[in-house]
Formats: C-alpha cells, structure tokens, sequence
C-alpha cells in the first residue's frame, strides 16, 4: 500500500470547546479502585443470586463507598443485581454485577455514571482481554466503552479482582456521539433461550417479532422500533443494486466496518459474526445514521469456543456464521466487500507485537499484585503471568482447553493475516478517491495523518463539535491535539468533488 505522509501538521489554535466529561479522571489514569457495598440484609448474597435466578429485574439495595486517585465517593442506596451469561459460570461467588446509582435518587452519578459495570473477568486468566481489546478499538476510531479496575468487597469480606466498564447508556452517547436522543438497541442475550439471535434478519413489520432478539435501551415510553424494522427491511429484501446505494449512507458505514473487521482480527467471536450477541447500534437523531457500539469482550484474542469454529488463530478474514445478513450481504457485493477489506487493512497496520506488547505490560504491572491478591480468581497467579506471553492449557469444563496468550496470539494471527488478506493494493478509510489512515483515535494528543495521495492543505479542514471551521497551519506528519480541550473534532477531507469526515477525539 502506497502511503503519503502528510508534507505538514495541521496545527490548530486553542479554542472553547467540550467540556471535560467527568469520566475522564477515572479512565484516562491508570488506577485500581475500591469498591465496598454494605448490604443491610444479611444474606444479600441468596437474594443477588435469587434475583438472577428469577430474572424479573429485581435488584438489591445497598450503600457504596469508592476510593480512586481523586478521593473517597460515598453513595447511599444504590441498586445491585448480577448479570452475565456465561460469566455467571465463573466459579465461586465471584459473580459479573452492575451498580445503579440513579435508580432511587435521581441525579446520583459517579463520575458522571449513573452505572457502572464490574466484570469478574470470565475464562481470561490475563484480567486484559476486554479492556487491550477496547483500547484499540478506540484508538481506530471505533465506538467501544473504557475499562479501568477494581478491587470489590461486600459486607466488609473481599470478593475479587474486577475490570470496571463503562456503561453503553445516555452518558456514553452524550460523550461519544454527541447526540443521545435516538433510539439505542442492544443485542439480546438469548443465551441458550428460545428468543433468537440478534441476527439483524428480517421477521415482519411487528415489532414484537424482535422483542426477545434486541432491548430497546432509550426512548422506552415512545416504544418505537420502526427505524430498525425499515434498516432490517432494506439490508434484506432490497436488490443488491439499491443496497449498495443506500445501505452505506444508513450508517456511520466506515467505523462500523472497521468494528466488525476488529472482531475477526481478535478472533472475538461472541460478537455479531458468530454468536449475534454483545453489540448496541445507536440510531443518531441528527444524523440519521446508525452506529456500532462494541460490548463483553472478554472471550477475544480468540477464547471462545462456540459453534465449533476450529484454529481461531487462522480464522479468515471474511468468515461469519450462518444467517448474518449484516456481512453475508456486504460480502457478497464487490464493492462493498472491497470498503471491508479496506477498513480491515487500516486496522490491520497497528495488530503488531510492536504496536501492543507495551500496552500489555503497562496494565500487566498495575495489575500484576491485585491479581495475585484475589483467592476468588478463576485461575492461578502463574496461569496469569503466563497467558500475557503464551498458551496455557487447562482442564475441562467452563473455561478449560487451550487459552491462548495475549502476545503470542498478536504475533500468530498477525503472522496468519498477512498472508490471508492482500493489503497493498488498497486504500484506507475511504471508498473511493483519496484515503486517509487516521491514528491513534482517541489521542491524548498527536493524530498521524497518512494519506494514498498527495494531499494540499486547502483540502483539509477541522471543526469543533458545533460545526466552527478552524483554518489550519501545516507542520510535520499530522495533527497535533496536545493543547486542546478534551471533546470530539472532525478532520474534513475534500477533494475531487467528495468529502470525507473523521471523528476524532481528543482525551
């Protein structure tokens, strides 16, 4: 693939912009928090897991005091309930729970969280799958929650070692998107249930036909599934020849290939292309495109083992399981497959040893001590201090089997991919024209700009979240961001009568 650095940097100059969200004290510090409920009944545990069982929504209440790096946060009455799937098998008590803060006093956030997620870390003895795998989706430009640790106790006695996750709700659409009006699906669980998969197939225009495949997260009162009811309808009954004209200007169609490409190039298979589980799409009310959110990556660096899939390590770059419309009909279009295989190239460039294997040992050295710490974990200290570097195989049952390591993994499948898939003949981040590879997105301050042409600065453009054009000045090899505000900018390419945007954020 033929690159053009960029002859200058866009420097931009300091302007009011977005707000630092309240969040970013939390996630942008590489920090392990304390988290300690006090339950006023005794035997909370038999109603958490009572209420799991029954799976009516129930929830238990309890009293939360959090210690981070900016101080002690004491929240009363809060609601606690499990969750989980698969994760509900890890052994012991060590169960996956969320925290409501909202739900009894209006108002009540924590770090501007109305909820947070605690994960136990599920069938992952490096404690890293999830949050390695979210960071670099981030850092390409793809909507995905952030992941920070903690270490939690109940009633006073230490239950475990959890990643803490960002929750996909109103906040996280207000941070990311800048819009949280639309309506926002998940996937439906349907773990072993009689729902269905959250597919993306088309079953009528009854809406309660996709009741027990997707949850409709916002906008409850109104109820209104029509928007993906029209998408589902046009993505599997329209000609091929009107989906390629209309099925990409339905989406925020580049980072929502790169996402999907991000799956198979972390063999993360409980997602869309196997399992049709662990994804939002937001249906943006000032756009009018639809977005891809990740969630529950705790089974990538190819640690699930559904549906009889075989060496994750060589998974092709264009597989998908049966009835997956979503891709099956991207695939086979030649065009569209090519903006694929363009979005897999571009994310394909930092899948290195090179690129990750610090990040790997920057969370391994935080998190190192905690996890030795935690009696409740699922695996042994040295099962963790050798899954960051290699394979290690254990015994039957939930989470048994070969788990591969992180670092050998990256280095096995990247050796895999570069083979399998032809990148030099095709652009990045673009369909047509000029293509640009943005990186790293999010930043915390320099942005790489590398384009297939040579590009003018005339050509390019920068604006803040309400629409102001900054003219720029051109240095060196990109953007640099390091004097801005924290918010979201778009990087405006034009050129040849087309225009491209990028989003960029700036943490």
């Amino acid at each position: 693939m033929k690159i053009f650095i960029l002859p200058v940097a866009i420097l931009l100059t300091t302007f009011a912009l977005a707000q630092t969200a309240p969040s970013d004290s939390l996630f942008n510090t590489h920090q392990v928090v304390t988290v300690e409920l006090t339950f006023a009944d005794a035997g909370f545990w038999n109603v958490l897991t009572a209420n799991y069982t029954a799976d009516l929504g129930n929830t238990l209440t309890a009293d939360v005091s959090i210690t981070d790096n900016t101080g002690t946060h004491v929240y009363p009455s809060v609601e606690v309930d499990l969750k989980g799937n698969s994760t509900y098998g890890h052994p012991g008590n060590k169960k996956s729970f969320k925290i409501d803060f909202n739900d009894n006093i209006s108002g009540q956030k924590y770090h501007g969280m109305t909820k947070m997620h605690l994960n136990n870390c599920f069938k992952d003895p490096t404690f890293m799958r999830e949050k390695i795998f979210f960071d670099f989706c981030r850092e390409q430009g793809v909507l995905a929650p952030r992941v920070s640790y903690a270490n939690v106790y109940m009633n006073g006695t230490f239950w475990g070692f959890y990643d803490l996750v960002e929750p996909v709700d109103k906040n996280f659409l207000d941070r990311w998107v800048d819009d949280n009006n639309g309506n926002l699906f998940k996937a439906g669980d349907n773990f072993g249930g009689t729902g269905g998969a959250a597919d993306m197939m088309y079953y009528g225009t009854d809406q309660n036909s996709y009741t027990e495949r997707y949850e409709l997260k916002t906008n409850e009162t109104q109820n209104d599934w029509s928007d993906l009811i029209a998408l589902l309808n046009l993505l599997n009954n329209s000609s091929t020849t009107d989906l390629v004209v209309q099925y990409p200007q339905q989406w925020e169609w580049n980072p929502m290939l790169r996402s999907l490409a991000l799956d198979n190039i972390f063999s993360n298979l409980d997602s869309y292309i196997n399992s049709a589980r662990n994804y939002y799409i937001y249906h943006d009310s000032t756009t009018f495109k639809w977005n891809w959110i990740k969630w529950d990556a705790n089974e990538a660096f190819g640690s699930y083992s559904g549906m009889g899939v075989g060496n994750l390590l060589n998974l092709a770059p264009n597989y998908i399981a049966t009835n997956r419309p979503h891709l099956s009909r991207i695939f086979t279009d030649q065009s569209m497959y090519a903006n694929y295989e363009e979005q897999y190239c571009t994310a394909l460039q930092n899948f290195t040893n090179a690129h990750l294997d610090a990040k790997i040992d920057a969370v391994q050295a935080l998190i190192a001590p905690h996890v030795a710490a935690d009696v409740n974990k699922q695996y042994t200290t040295a099962q963790f201090n050798t899954n960051v570097t290699s394979n290690i195989t254990t015994g039957g049952g939930p989470g048994g089997g070969t788990i591969y390591g992180l670092k050998s993994f990256i280095g096995s499948r990247a050796g895999y991919l570069s083979g399998a898939l032809d990148c030099s003949n095709l652009g990045v981040q673009g369909v047509k024209g000029t293509s640009l590879n943005v990186y790293p997105n999010p930043t915390t301050g320099f942005v790489h700009v590398e384009s297939t042409s040579p590009l003018k600065g005339t050509d390019l453009s920068v604006l803040d979240m309400l629409g102001r054009k900054v003219d720029p000045v051109f240095t060196g090899r990109g953007i640099d961001l390091t004097g801005f505000e924290v918010g979201v900018y778009f990087l405006k390419l034009r050129q040849n009568d087309m225009e491209q945007t990028f989003r960029l954020v700036k943490q």
